[in-house]
Order: C-alpha cells, then sequence, then structure tokens
C-alpha cells in the first residue's frame, strides 16, 4: 500500500478500562482498523488526564488508577477514515462508555513496510 501526501488522522481517546464483550476496547478498535484494510493504528497509554466527568485518572504512585487514558491514532487517507468512523462510532456505541474523537489533516510523508 502506498501512502504519501495528503491524509486524515482519527485520533480516539478512551479509558483503559473501557471493554466491548470482555475485551479492551482498543483492541477491538485496532481489530477494527486491521479488517477494514486501514494504513495502521498505534495505541498509547496516557499517564494522567480528564475528560468529560471531569474526574482525573493518573498513575501516580500513591493514586493508582486502573482507568488510565488510552489514546489510538488512525492515519489513511481522507476517504478511508472517513469510511472508517461510522464503524468507530458503532463500537463506541454498542460499549456504551464515553470518550472522544478528533480527527486532523495531515501530511504524510513517509510510510513503507521494513525490510527484513
Amino acid at each position: 500500500m502506498k501512502l504519501e501526501g495528503k491524509g486524515k488522522l482519527l485520533r480516539i481517546f478512551i479509558g483503559e478500562d473501557d471493554h466491548l464483550e470482555k475485551r479492551p476496547l482498543y483492541h477491538v478498535i485496532v481489530e477494527k482498523a486491521r479488517g477494514l484494510g486501514m494504513a495502521g493504528a498505534t495505541v498509547v497509554r496516557g499517564v494522567e488526564s480528564f475528560g468529560a466527568g471531569s474526574m482525573i485518572h493518573t498513575a501516580k504512585l500513591l493514586e493508582l488508577s486502573e482507568d488510565l487514558p488510552i489514546v489510538i491514532e488512525v492515519v489513511d487517507t481522507e476517504e478511508k477514515v472517513d469510511a472508517f468512523l461510522p464503524a468507530v462510532e458503532d463500537i463506541f456505541e454498542k460499549a456504551g462508555c464515553g470518550g472522544m474523537i478528533t480527527e486532523e489533516k495531515v501530511n504524510v510523508i513517509h510510510y513503507t513496510h521494513g525490510k527484513r
């Protein structure tokens, strides 16, 4: 797959405790992205956050949190990201969780499979 030039970044913010049918929600979203042929997805675990409920989730030693922030980033062409978005919204609906989804235009400079 060749991906170069104008693209779109979808950023999905959820909590580590968010699940769908006993599976971590981030894993469900990444599997859906892969199944739909997206260029790639990355999951990042945060150390502190707050969201719509204004509750602070933190990884501080004395205040162990089991619901740390998770960010899933997906980059592909604008058309593919736009087609993927309804699937993500459906996953959110089924999971019944809160979160946030943002998108922004990006310029893909380099995207290749490693040579091994």
